[in-house]
């Protein structure tokens, strides 16, 4: 089976959701931006830990952030996630096509029945 094409951006995402806690923070941040403090209430890490994720998910390409005020807030990307789902895709095209090759292989082709 031919591998998917590598990409940067794609390979950057995978590993940077590789932590489950940064996997949180991903899923937080679903219901909209929200500031550090907000993100790290119910985590089993701290304010600074939290921090230090988003620095790794904003270097993937996965979180962004803007000032409000005097504090940062942090939102999905919008095209973050774009990567993984072209990576994803490319993998699962890839498997049915595969698979689909399998059964069309064991599959009798009847070349003696005729149409009534």
């Amino acid at each position: 089976m031919p591998e998917a094409q590598y990409d940067a951006r794609a390979e950057a995402a995978f590993n940077a959701m590789g932590d489950p806690i940064r996997r949180r923070i991903l899923e937080r941040l679903r219901d909209g931006p929200s500031p550090v403090g907000a993100l790290a209430a119910g985590l089993p890490v701290g304010r600074p830990a939290v921090s230090k994720h988003l620095k790794v998910l904003e270097g993937a390409g996965l979180v962004e952030h803007r000032s409000h005020g005097t504090r940062n807030l942090y939102a999905l990307a919008p095209d973050g996630l774009a990567p993984l789902q072209r990576w994803l895709v490319g993998v699962w095209d890839t498997a049915l096509l595969a698979f689909a090759d399998r059964v069309a292989a064991r599959r009798p082709i009847d070349t003696e029945r005729t149409a009534p």
